[in-house]
């Protein structure tokens, strides 16, 4: 059996002619308390973002617009994801390295985040990630 690096999450979509309607409650739907939300737009073709892992941070990537492709790392096996649907969101642990890549045109990723911002909680650099994991 594959080591699943991340968890796609089925959010509730809720259908009506007038336009869908998504929920996330924190500790019900993500499972963690959401202390902070951002958002990533306006990526230019061929450009990546993330490039780092966190040590305490939980995080929920969900694609509200358009599509892109997240791949996991945890220091010795690499999962891809393609998040294109607002209704699913991948559930991302602590200690894991990402990279978002291949972002369509007016692609939006929301992120929720089990934290507030701390500095300290990055990893930027993959060999200092890969001494973090004892790999």
């Amino acid at each position: 059996m594959e080591k699943q690096l991340g968890k796609i999450i089925q959010l509730q979509k809720i259908a009506d002619r007038r336009g869908n309607l998504t929920v996330a409650e924190q500790l019900k739907d993500v499972p963690f308390e959401i202390k902070r939300a951002y958002w990533v737009y306006d990526v230019p073709g061929g450009e990546s973002r993330g490039g780092h892992a966190h040590k305490a941070l939980y995080q929920l990537l969900v694609a509200m617009s358009g599509s892109f492709t997240v791949t996991l790392d945890d220091g010795t096996t690499k999962q891809q994801f393609l998040l294109n649907h607002p209704w699913e969101g991948l559930l991302i642990t602590p200690g894991i390295w990402r990279t978002l890549d291949d972002f369509s045109s007016g692609a939006v990723c929301l992120c929720l985040a089990s934290e507030l911002y701390e500095p300290d909680d990055y990893i930027y650099d993959y060999q200092e990630f890969l001494k973090y994991k004892h790999v």
